[in-house]
């Protein structure tokens, strides 16, 4: 089975990334950085989602993001699923955080118990046929509006693209690159809506 090991953000200026990042939340190795310059405007067709705990874990998040230099774009709030919000980092990627829980249970912790990559794609039945074609297993699907994929050091799912920039509550209009590369044990290649693939550093 077809896994994501880890992502990586491409940015203008990877200090002020690191340094961002260092401030707001442990990200680990799952999500890294290196320098480009390709031109990228608006929606660049994915979220990352930080999966938490409870809604003091998702304030608590959003909040240190806000103080390192992020841009809430949907503040955190109750929602038929749960307890989520919104942020845009410096270098334009947009997070969301997430919690199954409507309330909190515990005492308050920063702890990420899973990160999920999230593709807005234009045709979620032909991403969904391509991506079980490089062998990742599908283990969520619901018609040709969300799939969700087995499990691996990052989660990853397929959406429209504008239902996706709904959810984050931003415009869906975009151009340029991706600013992003995933890597994984499928190769490397291009998905039909422009994500590129490369085999583990």
């Amino acid at each position: 089975m077809s896994t994501l090991d880890y992502v990586t953000l491409e940015v203008a200026d990877t200090s002020a990334a690191e340094a961002f990042y260092a401030a707001a939340f442990e990200i680990n190795d799952r999500v890294r950085i290196r320098a480009a310059e390709a031109p990228a405007a608006g929606f660049r067709g994915f979220t990352l989602s930080l999966v938490v705990s409870q809604p003091a874990a998702v304030r608590g998040i959003i909040d240190d993001a806000s103080a390192a230099g992020a841009t809430v774009v949907k503040p955190a709030a109750k929602s038929l699923w749960g307890y989520g919000g919104a942020f845009q980092a410096p270098d334009g990627t947009i997070w969301t955080v997430a919690s199954s829980s409507k309330k909190d249970t515990g005492s308050a912790t920063r702890r990420i118990d899973e990160i999920v990559l999230q593709l807005g794609v234009t045709d979620v039945g032909a991403s969904k046929q391509f991506y079980a074609d490089q062998g990742f297993t599908v283990a969520k699907s619901y018609g040709r509006k969300y799939v969700e994929f087995g499990t691996g050091p990052v989660g990853l799912s397929l959406t429209k693209r504008g239902a996706l920039a709904k959810v984050a509550g931003i415009p869906a209009d975009g151009s340029g690159s991706h600013r992003l590369v995933l890597h994984g044990d499928a190769g490397t290649f291009t998905d039909p809506d422009g994500f590129a693939w490369e085999t583990p550093a």
